[in-house]
Formats: structure tokens, C-alpha cells, sequence
């Protein structure tokens, strides 16, 4: 089980270090950014929640994804403050957009399938 979490561990920070540089890149597109942060939220969904069912998880991460993306609708001063933070800024995001909406649904579904591909070939690899 340990070991499961230091994977995904090392996962999360792959992905976050790949959706930092997708910012940084001028010819990626923004929503590949949006697609690799509900990804992340995905995996670390996973590892807190490690031997939960891949469903439960798939709904839990887009719940928090849309959850925050419509958190951005609200525009109190303390946490359009903490929006204004880098750490802020890359967690609540800035604004509402339908197409982040989009974006993460992409993301978690792919997520998701990734997860159950690795299941599958692991309930096959130890069937042999």
C-alpha cells in the first residue's frame, strides 16, 4: 500500500510540474493547463482515498473540480485577496468559464480510464 501512494505521490507532482510548464509555453493551449489540474485533483483524490472504487473517486474529483470553478463566482475581498496569490491563482483559479467546466469533465474522465486500465492489466497480471 505504501508503495501505491509513493507512485501516486510522484505522480501528482509529475503532473503538477507538467501543468506549470504547459503555462509557460505559448503555443499550449490554456485548457490542456485546466485538463492536467482536474488529473491531479483525480490522483490526489486516489491517494488519500487509495482503496476506494474508481467511481467514487471519478465523481469526488469532479465534484471538487466544479465545485471550485464555480467558487469562482463568488467575489468576496478575502478570497479574491487569496486569488491574487500565486498559490491562490493556481488552486481557485481566477474566473468562471464554462469552458473550464468542459476541460475538467475531459480531465477526469481521462483520469479515470487511465485508472482502469491500470487494474485491468494489473487483474491480468496476476491471474497469470
Amino acid at each position: 500500500m505504501k508503495k501505491v501512494r509513493i507512485i501516486y505521490f510522484i505522480l501528482i507532482f509529475g503532473i503538477v510540474f507538467l501543468g506549470l510548464i504547459s503555462r509557460q509555453i505559448s503555443f499550449i493551449p490554456l485548457f490542456i493547463g485546466d485538463i492536467l489540474w482536474s488529473i491531479m485533483i483525480f490522483f490526489i483524490v486516489k491517494f488519500i482515498l487509495i482503496k476506494v472504487d474508481v467511481r467514487y473517486i471519478f465523481l469526488v474529483s469532479l465534484i471538487l473540480c466544479y465545485i471550485v470553478e464555480f467558487s469562482q463566482l463568488y467575489q468576496a475581498e478575502w478570497i479574491n485577496n487569496i486569488r491574487k496569490t500565486i498559490f491562490g491563482r493556481l488552486v481557485l483559479g481566477q474566473g468562471f468559464l464554462w469552458n473550464d467546466i468542459f476541460s475538467y469533465t475531459i480531465g477526469v474522465i481521462v483520469a479515470t480510464l487511465s485508472e482502469l486500465i491500470k487494474q485491468k492489466l494489473c487483474g491480468i497480471r496476476r491471474e497469470v
